[in-house]
């Protein structure tokens, strides 16, 4: 299994935001098919919401890829992703 992190520069990224940025799939619209599938989980729970709100400190999996979510060490409440 590989292991992403990602560093979160706002409160929140929606899950299939985030399986695209981290290049899991090609679109938002794909990482939405991903989790309809049942191919996502967060924190270990089968994902069920194709924009569920994913926070700093959570893990999501898919397929063969692990995502840690990590807070912006500056604190960045602005909504924006890197």
């Amino acid at each position: 299994m590989s292991t992403e992190k990602f560093t979160l520069d706002g409160e929140y990224i929606e899950v299939n935001l985030l399986l695209k940025l981290v290049g899991v799939c090609d679109s938002g619209g794909a990482g939405k098919m991903l989790v309809a599938n049942g191919e996502v989980s967060v924190d270990g729970v089968a994902e069920t919401r194709k924009t569920a709100k994913i926070r700093a400190g959570q893990k999501v999996t898919c397929g063969d890829t692990e995502i840690l979510v990590v807070a912006d060490p500056k604190g960045g409440v602005d909504g924006r992703v890197r």
